[in-house]
């Protein structure tokens, strides 16, 4: 815990020396605006990001700047959460995956088998979920201005070893975000799961330090995590789910109309991103098969069954570790979701 505060003022300071970070009016300070990413340049939130930029510049007449950091400028995904809660980052991306650790509520999108199977139906049910004022209110008690989620892609694992029920999964080692519940549900799952930085997944895999990883598509491509596994497992049991935060100091001090500005672009990116994510993991998923011979394995019914069967444990794990609030909102989502596959059937 120590060795990362100190890593924190380190980055901070060089911030600072950057000119990122200091005291300014907030006249002076909303010129540039800055947003880090969790992921490298060329990913879903890559096109996020600099689709916001245009937006902003555009309309802004070119009197605000946007610049966008890729995945390790400015460090691990926690030290960038960290940096916009302390104000030396305007704007970030924060996945509930690593955002849990302080906020555990948000890990309820970790949960897996709790959104619908239709991608239609998923789009309606992001576009409520902006709409419940609960996010707001978690995001603020930890310094940050809630603003959007977003989905990336259904998830899938690589892996050394063909993966068709839970018992497949006896003793591999499988990297996961560093998320408390994450590790949870790929015990239930009979894993061995490990945490570790989205930067070091690929050399871990090269060195059979870890026998598979778990991310969206269009990351196993962009990584090259199908160069050092051989199969990819299509479970349908998760989307990867990202929010788009802002340094809630920072966007108080904005003039109310930057304010409905900032909104009125987020809204607009995240109705753009949906198709832009789809297309992203279609093209990727066409260059794996082109550029390897990793065998494709899609789960069918009976076999995602068996796995949500393993899970279900993990619900009442998510309930303990976020407590009333967290049951309260796992239902409400439970509801959500049920109510708009109810009005598609």
């Amino acid at each position: 815990m120590a060795r990362r505060r100190v890593q924190t003022f380190l980055l901070i300071l060089i911030c600072s020396l950057l000119g990122l970070y200091g005291c300014k009016s907030p006249a002076s300070e909303g010129r540039e605006w800055r947003f880090a990413l969790e992921e490298i340049k060329g990913g879903v939130q890559d096109a996020y990001a600099m689709r916001f930029k245009a937006l902003i510049e555009e309309r802004s007449q070119s009197e605000i700047t946007v610049s966008v950091y890729p995945y390790g400028t400015l460090g691990t995904s926690d030290q960038i959460t960290e940096l916009v809660n302390n104000g030396a980052v305007h704007f970030a991306m924060a996945s509930p995956g690593h955002l849990g650790k302080i906020i555990p509520e948000v890990q309820v999108f970790l949960l897996h088998f709790l959104l619908s199977d239709d991608d239609n139906i998923n789009r309606q049910i992001y576009r409520e979920l902006q709409k419940m004022p609960v996010f707001k209110t978690l995001y603020a008690e930890k310094g940050l201005e809630f603003l959007a989620f977003y989905p990336e892609g259904w998830m899938a694992w690589t892996t050394q070893q063909p993966v068709r029920r839970p018992e497949d999964f006896a003793g591999m080692k499988l990297r996961v975000m560093t998320s408390s519940l994450l590790l949870a549900a790929y015990q239930n799952y009979g894993a061995s799961p490990i945490a570790m930085p989205y930067s070091e997944i690929y050399s871990a895999l090269q060195l059979k330090m870890i026998d598979g990883q778990v991310n969206p598509v269009f990351a196993i491509e962009e990584m090259s995590f199908y160069e050092v596994t051989d199969y990819l497992i299509f479970p349908r049991q998760a989307q990867f789910i990202g929010s788009a935060v802002a340094s809630q100091a920072f966007f108080e001090r904005l003039p109310a109309s930057e304010q409905q500005m900032v909104r009125e672009v987020i809204a607009q990116v995240n109705d753009e991103i949906y198709d832009v994510q789809a297309e992203y993991n279609r093209e990727r998923l066409e260059v794996i098969a082109e550029r390897s011979d990793i065998q494709m394995i899609k789960l069918n019914d009976a076999e995602r069954a068996a796995f949500a069967e393993a899970y279900q444990p993990v619900y009442d794990i998510y309930k303990n570790l976020a407590g009333e609030r967290g049951a309260a909102l796992l239902a409400d989502v439970q509801a959500l979701v049920a109510r708009m596959q109810a009005a598609q059937s």
